[in-house]
């Protein structure tokens, strides 16, 4: 796989732009890793990427009714099979975090990556998964001199629980 950046693009990943995003207005330092699937625990669908460009059928599901209204992306979603799809360009914010801190600031979309792994927190990530997200970090560290890798658990913890006890945070260090 190509993880080299151009243009604020992994060269590897499929684009699908996201109208979920924002200007930047400082420098990135944070990526935070998270977790989803629609509905949850089924992946063989295309409503996570219907979900962040805006197009999801909010009567496939019941559980999607809480979704209305939602505006939301991430930067890359990594999918069971290690695909990376790219939905914001890294120097743009992408709408992931919500309501977060980190290190007494506010509003970690401002300054972080946000990275989805197709999965729930009840289950394991596959092998390919973390085959692909270990390169990619690497990559993002390089380029952009990031320090810290956080869950969502991490900078909203009263809200959040992903990527949850089954993500195998020692993957990333081997």
């Amino acid at each position: 796989m190509n993880f080299e950046i151009k243009d604020h693009l992994i060269g590897s990943a499929e684009f699908i732009e996201s109208p979920n995003n924002s200007e930047r207005n400082c420098s990135i330092d944070l990526i935070v890793i998270h977790c989803i699937s629609l509905p949850e625990g089924d992946f063989l669908n295309s409503n996570v990427i219907d979900l962040f460009q805006n197009k999801l059928d909010f009567n496939k599901h019941s559980t999607f009714e809480t979704l209305k209204g939602l505006k939301v992306s991430a930067h890359l979603f990594i999918k069971r099979d290690g695909k990376i799809i790219q939905f914001v360009p890294f120097d743009k914010c992408a709408w992931h975090a919500g309501e977060s801190s980190f290190n007494n600031r506010e509003g970690c979309n401002d300054f972080s990556i946000g990275i989805e792994l197709e999965g729930t927190v009840d289950q394991e990530f596959t092998d390919k998964q973390y085959e692909t997200l270990k390169p990619v970090i690497l990559k993002l560290k390089e380029e952009y001199g990031i320090a810290d890798i956080v869950g969502h658990s991490d900078i909203a913890p009263d809200r959040k629980v992903d990527p949850g006890p089954h993500f195998n945070w020692d993957k990333l260090n081997d």
